[in-house]
This record gives C-alpha cells, structure tokens and sequence, in this order.
C-alpha cells in the first residue's frame, strides 16, 4: 500500500468494506445522491441473530491495497455496488459487459455485487435478477435503502461461512500460509513441514479468523482468536503479523470500551432498545464455538464476564499500540499500517484524554517514511495531522500543520498552485496563532478584493509592529490596489459561508476626543424666564451622592446642555495627530450621525509626519428639529472609505454626543442711526447688544433711528419695545425715550429679507432740586437707557437687565451743563 487511509479508526476493524462505482457515463450529481442513499445503511441487524453487521462504504478504492485484505479482513473489498445509466435496450449487452468488467478488478475478494440501473424500462427491466436492480429514473427509486440491506445479508451469509470453516480446526488439513504481498518472494524454497513453519500458518490463521469474527460480530470469540494468534506469532518471532495481531486485539479492546465509536460520529454504533432486550433475555443462554441456531447462524457468544477477561483495559490498550507499532517499523513496506495505527491510537487517547500520550504517537507519524508522495498525498497528510493535533487540544500545532499544507499547495512543483486552497487553509490557521480578521479584535460602498483586504487588515491593525519602511511600502501597495477597486465598508462574503468584516482606519489619522461646539452668541437660542418659570412651578430634589458611577459609554450617550438649530451650521471639534512617518492626506473626512436628517459637509486635511494634536472642526447643517446622536465620523485614505464608530474607540474622549436640535427660530438684525459707543456695556450671556452713545443738554431732543431687518427664513409677526433707566436715582428723571410702533406694526409680518424702520425720541427733563452732588453724579454715571428684547409671536417675555455700573463713583472737575445718555438695544436670539 502507498495511500493510507487517514480516516481510520479502530471501529472500522468490525467493518465490510462496499465499493460503490459507476459504470459508463454518470452525472456527478446524479451518482452522489444514490451514493448518500447507499451510505445511509451503515449498519444492518441480521434477522434472526443479536448480532449486527458494520458496513464502510467507498466510492474509489485503490485494488492495490486490496491485496492486504487477508492481512487484515477490513481492508478487503467484499461487496460491490455499481451504478449506471441506461437509456434504451440497444445500450443494456454493453452495460452488462462493464459491470463484469468492473467485477474482475475486485473479482478475488468479493463476496456479492449488485448493478442499479436507472432509466431503462420496457421487456428488460420487468426481468426478475438477484444481481441487478432497475429504476426508471433517479428521482424514482423508493426502495434503493432495502435493496441495499438484502444485499448485506447476502454478504453476511458468506462472512459467516467463511468463518465458520477456517474456525473449524481441521488437524488433518494443512494449513496455508497467509502473506502481504512483499512476503511472498521471502517464502519461496522454505521447509513447509518444519515446526516453526506450522506455527507460523497458524498463527496467522488465527489472527485471520480473529478479524472474521470481529466483522460478523462476535466480539468474544475474536479476542479469543486474537490471544492465541499473539503468542502463536510471538514464539516465532513473527513481528509484522504480531503486530497486526495486537492491533486487532486493541481494536476489539476499543470497541468494548467505547461503544460510541472514537472517529467523533454523531451517532454510536449502539444496537437499538429492541436488540438490547433481546441481548438481555438470551443472557443466561451459552453456546459453544461454531454452534448453528435454526437459521444457519450463530449466535454472539460473548458474555459481560468473557469480554471483561479476554479484553484489554484502556491502559492496556496504549501499550499494545505502542509495541504493534514498533513491530510495523521494522518493515519499510508497511509504512502505511504503522501510520494508519497511530492515527487509530491517537483517536482513542483523544476520548481517554490523554493529550501528551497522543503527541507522541502524532510525532512518530510525521516521521514515518511512505516513499514518494504526490503534492496532493503531502496536503492530505498534513491536513490530517493537523486535524489530530486539533482533536487533542494542541490548537498552535495543528495551525502550524495546516500553514504546511497550505503552502504545499502552491509549492513551486505544481503546475497549477491552488491558491484558493491555500486561502482556505491559511484562514483555518488563525484561530491556532490566536489571530482574528475583526478590527474589533485589535485594542492597541464597494466590494473589496481579497489583496485590498489584507493590506487594509495589515496597515490599520499591524501597523505599530511595522518599520517605517514597511508602512511606506503597504500604504504604496494600498493606493495601487485601490486605483483599480475602491476600498468600501462592505462584509466580505467567502464561498465557504465565512464573512470577513471590513476594515475601518480607525486609527489614520488617530482621534484623541471629539467635543461638540456651542453656535456662536448671535445664533444661540436662549429660553424666556417667563415660560421657564411656567414650567418649573415643581422644583424636583436635590439628592447628593459622593459615588460617581459612570462610563466612558455614558458620557457618549449624555446629553449636552446648548441647543443646535435646524438650518444653522454646526461644529464638531476633533483633536487628531498623523502617527505615521509620511504626510498623511485625508481625502474626505465629514461626521456620521443619526437622529435627525443632517447634512454633513466634508473637509480635506493633509498632516505633518507623526504630528502632535491637531485640531479639525467638522461642520454639518441639521434638516429637521429632534435628537441628533454623533456615532463618529467616515474618512477616505489611501483611496480606502471608512466608517469609525466612537463606540469602537474606547480612548477617545468627549463630554457627550447627543444634543437637541430645535425648530427653525427668527433672526433680526439692528442697526441704528447714532455712533457706537466708545464704552459699550458689557450684556448678559442671554443677551445680544449695540450700544451707541449721545451727548444731550438739559431740555434738548434727538431722534434715534433703529432699523431691523429679518436675515433669517421665519416671518416676525409681532413687534415689541420697552425700557428701563438703569440708576437708582429714579425720583429725580423723568422719561426719556417715547416711540410711536404704529408705523412699524403696520409692515409686519416681517418677510426675510424685509426691513422696518423705528424712531426712538429721546428728550432730556432733569431737576436739579436735589442737590449739589447731584451734578457730580450725573457726570460720572450718566443716564444708562436700554431697549428691551424683541421677540416672535407667544414669546414676548420682558428681560429688564440689572445694573452694570456701580454708585459713588469719585467725581471730577468737569462742566455740568449737559448730561450723557448711552443706549443699549439688545438682540437676543429667542428660543
């Protein structure tokens, strides 16, 4: 044998073997699906028997390794199942002709076949024949899983004769003698009547009769058979069947123990509840060796108190491994038997969980000679054995094993590198190096192909463990794979079902904190104490707890105190630094959002080579009024467009990223006819101000001409003045200001764009009954008056300012003939 069977377990020693062929022209799919149907009888209780018989099905089968089927019985092709496509009676001589054709290339070892012939109908197919089947299609075929157990028990029938005559010691008989097939030169002149000769023959027949037994289920007598085949061949030194002898005995050992099966199935070998209490009724019954029940067949001898004396125990069954294995080294030409034994050794540790034992087993396979192997047989051996390290638990090495394989599958001896393989391969090796492919997984718009992925995978991941010139050369590398496709956030989907997540750069450029900005005074909405006293007629408690507990996750979700306006620009300040060792050029960079419609408007950056904190304001307008949430912000680099979510960025600092966004509210805009002031008064944070200034003597009068016009996309329905004189000494003044609003009411509503005009008299009326220092006084303070607010329709609240200039003040040698006046008319911006 050249090819071993990685698959191998020690439960496949109970096993037929069944091949299942087409013959002449078969669709693939067609031959696969009547092939799954044939596989699903794996196992078929004997009628009239507690005993059942294991099939192993396969659809190639080398005839070479046929040959080793007396060595050991499971190897052995005894069944054949053909399957063919007839269309028409012309074709039928020539089909039949194939099918015993393929009968002769397994024709010395098999016990039955049959031919499933699909599509031929008429005078042919309605013949009644043991060895053919007709179906007149492959979609009508209802009874394909009977004919197949039929089948079986045809085979079983043979096994058990078979069995029966070579158990039957027959002393006047010579027995033959049973050889592997690079024996048999080895044989040729030796003294067939020598005592170590006979010894030999019955050794081996022994050991042949013990794997009889084991197939047709009688599990005692194999044991049996395979103790005195152990010290039959130990006296004569006959290592390679000594070997195989002791590995029969361990399988048998194995099936005993583990009755589940140790190849990791999904379902056990166990009989049904029915067979079992028919075991347990027939328990007290003892037969004999080759003892026949009425229907020809015997019945399983075996008994609980049998099993457990001839049967090894799970230590037992190790050491035995070892020395069969020991005795198969000693022969080069049986590199395949000594592999397929470690392999079948390694699975039973695997259940006893013993995992070093079994890496002992694994590292004298990989060191096994089997000749010249072909590049497939080299992948499939590695990916075996990476398998069995992974069923051990050893997950780095059985990555290891599997990289093997992957690059075996584009050496440079092969024609045509499979690639696609080594992919797959190379991904089933990350989870050993504890790799992952999520961004996520790394703390420190258009489909992307597979090099693009993993240079974004490398660059946004990797990137702190790469020299400088490394980043240089994948970054260089980048651009030219996105010149021909963009890079997106699209999932990327393998043909395996495996979805690769999208890289985002989350950290070119690198965020430090993003802070939301304030509008700026002229644009920010202020509430009016008069509805905000309304609705604060409840004063909630104040509960004071000096635990703080919060979450960078909270802080994200708190919700600012300020209001952004629907229409109104808006700012989000990033503080940002290039940790790479080139200028780093941020294609498009804008904010991502959710809650309200929000227009965000790009920006392009470029950053100095590992530059420090850098601050970029990012600006975008909010359509419609509501809550809007700043999820993070998309950038396009290295022609590569990514999503960076702030939840992804635990070190990112803000103080929240939520903040309400109102209706669209009215702008003014003032103007007036007098100079501005010199020394304006400094309004409230609520307040807006334009302050102008006038010199006025006693008596005198001026008029001041105040123009408003709507800049903003609100109508200004309603209009309203009033005043106050900011001094104590109110007993003293008369009124200064009088308007006349007539005129002005008469234009609104205000359109945008619109502008109304009004006039302010202001007349100055003083008496100087009070005093001296009165004149002083007045000097020093003057006469503050200010305009009050002008406010939209159900906003009209009066905000009277309080006093900004102090009493007392030291006086001075000035003339005080005349009086100063400075007017302050205030704009706010109304919520």
């Amino acid at each position: 044998m050249s090819v071993p069977d990685y698959m191998q377990c020690a439960e496949d020693h109970q096993t037929v073997l069944v091949v299942v062929q087409p013959v002449g022209i078969v669709p693939e799919d067609q031959f696969f699906r009547i092939y799954k149907r044939i596989a699903s009888v794996a196992q078929v209780s004997i009628r009239d028997s507690q005993r059942n018989l294991y099939i192993r099905y396969r659809h190639h089968y080398l005839p070479e390794n046929n040959e080793w089927g007396d060595f050991q019985t499971h190897r052995k092709v005894v069944g054949l199942i053909s399957v063919t496509t007839c269309g028409s009676a012309k074709e039928w001589p020539q089909t039949l002709d194939r099918f015993h054709s393929q009968k002769e290339v397994f024709g010395a070892t098999l016990y039955d076949s049959r031919l499933l012939v699909f599509g031929l109908q008429g005078e042919i197919a309605e013949q009644q024949r043991t060895d053919v089947a007709f179906y007149s299609s492959y979609e009508d075929c209802p009874n394909v899983e009977k004919r197949v157990e039929d089948f079986v028990e045809s085979i079983f029938i043979v096994l058990e004769s078979k069995r029966l005559d070579r158990a039957t010691d027959k002393s006047g008989d010579k027995i033959p003698l049973l050889c592997v097939p690079f024996e048999k030169k080895d044989f040729v002149g030796l003294d067939t009547d020598s005592r170590h000769y006979k010894k030999r023959c019955q050794g081996r027949m022994r050991k042949h009769v013990g794997d009889l037994c084991l197939q047709a289920g009688m599990l005692q007598d194999a044991l049996v058979h395979y103790h005195m085949a152990v010290e039959l061949l130990r006296s004569v030194n006959d290592f390679l069947w000594l070997g195989a002898a002791l590995e029969g005995l361990c399988s048998a050992s194995v099936i005993f123990h583990y009755p589940g099966g140790t190849a990791g199935k999904a379902s056990g070998r166990k009989p049904s509840l029915a067979q079992g209490q028919g075991q347990a009724a027939d328990a007290g019954k003892r037969h004999r060796p080759g003892a026949l029940t009425a229907n020809g067949i015997s019945a399983d001898t075996s008994s609980e108190i049998g099993r457990a004396k001839n049967c090894l125990g799970p230590e037992d069954i190790i050491e035995k491994y070892k020395e069969a294995i020991s005795y198969y080294g000693k022969y080069k030409n049986a590199g395949v038997i000594e592999l397929e034994a470690c392999v079948k050794a390694v699975r039973v540790l695997a259940i006893q969980k013993r995992a070093m034992e079994a890496s002992e087993f694994l590292q004298n396979a990989v060191y096994i000679n089997l000749g010249q192997l072909s590049e497939e047989e080299k992948i499939q051996r590695y990916s075996i054995l990476s398998e069995l390290y992974h069923l051990i638990g050893f997950h780095r090495k059985s990555a290891f094993f599997k990289r093997v394989a992957a690059m075996q599958c584009v050496a440079p001896t092969i024609p045509e590198p499979g690639w696609r393989a080594c992919y797959k391969l190379l991904l089933e090796t990350l989870p050993g190096y504890s790799l992952s492919l999520d961004p996520k997984d790394f703390s420190k718009g258009t489909r992307l192909d597979m090099p693009l992925l993993y240079t974004c995978f490398a660059l946004g991941c990797h990137r702190p463990h790469k020299t400088h010139l490394k980043k240089k050369e994948v970054t260089q590398s980048l651009e030219n794979y996105t010149s021909k496709c963009p890079g997106g956030m699209e999932v990327l989907t393998l043909p395996d079902g495996l979805k690769l997540p999208p890289v985002a750069f989350t950290k070119l450029p690198i965020i430090r904190s993003v802070k939301l900005l304030d509008l700026p005074v002229s644009l920010r909405p202020h509430k009016q104490k008069g509805l905000l006293e309304n609705n604060m007629s409840t004063k909630s408690p104040f509960i004071y707890s000096p635990i703080i507990m919060h979450t960078r996750g909270e802080e994200r979700n708190k919700k600012i105190e300020f209001q952004w306006v629907q229409g109104e620009v808006c700012e989000v300040q990033l503080m940002v630094y290039n940790p790479m060792p080139f200028e780093l050029r941020v294609e498009h960079m804008g904010l991502l959002t959710s809650g309200v419609e929000f227009e965000a408007l790009p920006a392009a950056l470029s950053l100095p080579a590992e530059s420090g904190l850098y601050p970029v304001t990012l600006v975008g307008v909010p359509r419609t009024a509501g809550n809007i949430t700043v999820n993070g912000y998309h950038t396009s680099v290295f022609g590569v467009t990514s999503d960076c979510l702030l939840e992804g960025l635990p070190s990112v600092l803000t103080s929240g990223c939520v903040v309400e966004v109102i209706p669209s509210l009215p702008r003014l805009q003032l103007s007036t006819s007098l100079p501005r002031s010199a020394h304006p008064l400094q309004p409230s944070k609520e307040e807006l101000s334009s302050s102008v200034s006038v010199q006025l003597f006693n008596g005198e009068t001026q008029h001041l001409t105040i123009t408003l016009e709507n800049i903003g996309s609100e109508d200004l329905e309603t209009l309203e003045v009033a005043s106050k004189t900011c001094n104590t000494k109110e007993k003293l003044f008369g009124e200064f200001l009088s308007w006349d609003l007539d005129e002005a009411v008469s234009q609104l509503p205000l359109k945008p764009g619109q502008s109304v005009t009004l006039t302010v008299n202001i007349k100055v009326r003083l008496d100087f009954s009070g005093g001296e220092n009165l004149l002083q006084d007045l000097n020093d303070d003057g006469i503050s008056v200010t305009g009050l607010p002008i406010s939209s329709p159900l906003r009209q609240v009066l905000k009277p300012r309080a006093e900004t200039k102090p009493l007392g003040s030291e006086s001075s040698k000035t003339d005080y003939n005349h009086v100063k006046v400075g007017l302050t008319p205030f704009l706010p911006y109304f919520l």
